[in-house]
């Protein structure tokens, strides 16, 4: 058996062990922030199937994905749709009552949340989680403000290394990575 690659610091792992439920911005987190507008009209948007296999493997850890983000679109709904993503709060403004429902319907707390967003209408719900992240792209009042700054960018990584954080942290990700080599 391989040992696994990825390590994070103490501090890190500390504040994200009791984390059940994580919450994702899209647009400069799991997109690269750039709206696409095909010849209709219609919003295309560019997901990372890497980072969507991390939202994958953290339901797997027993840690639930949820979505809020200000905008909707097609392209969106089919791409959560196919994640099996079951709690999203398409085009919202205010992202900490959405947040807060998604508590409440799975009986958890901000101590049990994790976040990850880019700017600054997702600090309501950064600065209440036990556990918050960025994108290196994202603005400086959110950079100062989140306990990690991902290496990888927004739309090509990001999301997925805010989830290896939370696998590690969780203890699941030892074993998941024994169960793909297998």
């Amino acid at each position: 058996m391989h040992a696994p690659t990825l390590t994070f610091p103490p501090e890190t792992l500390l504040r994200a062990q009791d984390v059940r439920v994580a919450f994702f911005d899209v647009d400069g987190v799991l997109t690269d922030g750039g709206l696409y507008y095909g010849p209709e009209g219609e919003m295309l948007k560019r997901f990372a199937s890497l980072d969507g296999h991390g939202l994958k493997l953290l339901r797997h850890a027993g840690i639930e994905p949820a979505v809020v983000t200000g905008r909707d679109s097609a392209a969106l709904r089919q791409r959560l749709q196919a994640l099996g993503i079951r709690h999203v709060h398409y085009g919202t403004e205010d992202k900490r009552p959405a947040a807060e429902a998604i508590l409440a319907a799975l009986g958890l707390t901000w101590a049990q949340a994790a976040a990850i967003g880019d700017d600054w209408p997702d600090l309501p719900v950064l600065t209440r989680c036990a556990f918050a992240a960025a994108p290196p792209s994202a603005h400086a009042e959110v950079l100062a403000r989140v306990h990690h700054v991902t290496r990888a960018p927004a739309g090509a990584g990001a999301a997925r290394e805010f989830c290896d954080v939370l696998l590690v942290a969780s203890g699941r990700y030892a074993t998941l990575l024994a169960e793909a080599l297998a």
